[in-house]
């Protein structure tokens, strides 16, 4: 293998723990993420004004996707060769100025180029704002951090038909992009003070062929995961899929051998980083299936109304919000390796559960049900997100975010075109024929399986895996925690 690339230069050094800081970038990742998926309710309007058939504007969400997907692998190098802080300050300045031309739009071309622009400031908000704050938080303190960044994955795709529905329905679709404004501008000024402002590196090069490779084939996954949503009888999507693929192991062969790679590989080294890329990649799969599944079981399949499906979908984020308090003392008393555990196997309990649901259960049983699978989501995004930074060497810290942000993308498209793959393969078994919401429960099923191989990968996790972010730390001018005794071995007296 080559050399690895030029270790990470200590942009943003360490600070302390900053709950603002870490605060202003969870807000930052609650536009782009919202913005992701809110526009879906607005489709019908938008229509409308722009005279175009409905199915023309999802043009607007894939090119937002597919930007979003392929600017994150660039985004860790622009951080590096010119400072985390300008990044991420251009970074919120694009999205707001973006977020304005789309409200300005007046045709369908021109909001789609402007949600390019949006997506492209989306793109290095997520990965460098998670860089900022890592770099200045000491391991004992990441899950406390984690926590704040966790929260806007969580809640986002659950909020944004609400919020979607809510603002087209009483203003019009322009403020979806309009609220954007106040938001951005505050950050923006936040950011200014809060962000250390460390210089970037004028000598650190670019690694063109691995940038060329993993942009490809990121975004020919991403392509291929729309199509297979949007037009499945066609075979353009395995092809591009296909495609992906292979661009991405041409960048891995060639980064193994570049002098200065894009991503320094030797990060996958680090078992509690690959859990992330392993178990955590099946486990966000199937967790990002449930917003998609959920609301279409209730209303094509249950006959509900949108308004009725939507008020119950919203007990997913009531279990979110309900758990997070006594998310980082679970991990801290029990170590993320039985939490992981926990967190995935009563989740494929929640789906298994989720598929016996019927029009005649009890509404306060669906909703308790729902506030657990809420719960049992955030154990496990707070502590996946904890424990792959847990043994992370800081020279690899920059690469580790982008290949964990570039696969969070991955992941979340991932777990939606394979529920829309589910629907209609068991749609086509003449499921539907006698229970319209047969073709849901089998998704719902096969995605409860899926969940299992994210518990076997955290079973096979080291019994203490990122114990030095899981243990808290001694107080200041305190003595240091005893080391835990060998595993299967009593300690000596």
């Amino acid at each position: 293998m080559a050399a690895p690339s030029k270790p990470d230069h200590p942009d943003g050094a360490r600070t302390g723990w900053n709950p603002r800081l870490a605060l202003l970038v969870a807000a930052a990742f609650f536009m782009e993420f919202l913005d992701g998926t809110v526009l879906t309710t607005a489709i019908p309007s938008i229509s409308a004004d722009f005279a175009v058939p409905a199915a023309d504007v999802n043009i607007t969400m894939t090119a937002y996707l597919l930007t979003v997907a392929i600017g994150i692998p660039l985004s860790g190098w622009l951080a590096e060769r010119f400072g985390a802080r300008r990044i991420f300050c251009t970074a919120i300045a694009v999205f707001t100025l973006s977020s304005l031309a789309c409200a300005l739009s007046q045709d369908l071309a021109t909001l789609t180029l402007s949600r390019i622009a949006q997506g492209a400031g989306g793109a290095m908000m997520v990965p460098v704002g998670t860089l900022v704050v890592l770099r200045g938080t000491p391991k004992s303190e990441l899950l406390r951090a984690t926590a704040f960044l966790v929260w806007p994955g969580l809640l986002a795709p659950v909020l944004a038909p609400l919020v979607g529905g809510a603002l087209t329905t009483y203003l019009s679709w322009h403020w979806i992009f309009l609220v954007n404004l106040p938001l951005g501008a505050a950050a923006f000024a936040v950011s200014l003070r809060l962000v250390p402002t460390v210089p970037g590196d004028p000598g650190r090069r670019l690694d063109w062929p691995g940038m060329l490779l993993t942009t490809v084939g990121v975004g020919a996954l991403v392509t291929g995961l729309e199509l297979d949503s949007s037009h499945p009888g066609l075979p353009w999507a395995g092809i591009s899929a296909a495609a992906g693929a292979a661009a991405l192991a041409g960048a891995v062969l060639w980064m193994r051998r570049a002098p200065h790679p894009l991503f320094n590989l030797q990060v996958f080294r680090t078992r509690t980083f690959r859990a992330m890329a392993t178990g955590g990649f099946v486990y966000r799969v199937t967790i990002s299936s449930v917003p998609f599944l959920l609301p279409l079981m209730f209303q094509a399949g249950f006959g509900w109304s949108p308004l009725h499906a939507g008020a119950l979908v919203a007990a997913v984020f009531i279990g979110n919000i309900g758990i997070k308090p006594a998310t980082t003392p679970l991990i801290r008393k029990f170590g993320f390796k039985a939490m992981l555990v926990f967190a995935s196997l009563a989740s494929a309990v929640t789906f298994a559960l989720c598929a016996l649901m019927t029009p005649e259960t009890p509404v306060a049983l669906m909703a308790a049900l729902l506030v657990c699978s809420g719960a049992f989501r955030s154990i496990g995004f707070s502590a996946y997100a904890s424990v792959q930074y847990a043994d992370v060497p800081p020279g690899q810290l920059t690469s580790a975010n982008t290949v964990s942000a570039t696969l969070v993308q991955l992941g979340t498209g991932s777990g939606i075109a394979i529920a829309a793959l589910l629907i209609r393969t068991f749609d086509g078994l003449g499921a539907a024929a006698q229970d319209p919401a047969g073709p849901f429960r089998g998704a719902f099923l096969a995605m409860a399986v899926l969940m299992l191989a994210s518990t076997v990968d955290s079973i096979l996790l080291p019994r203490h895996a990122g114990a030095a972010v899981s243990r808290p730390g001694p107080a200041p001018g305190a003595a240091p925690l005893p080391p835990r005794p060998a595993e299967g071995r009593a300690p000596r007296r």
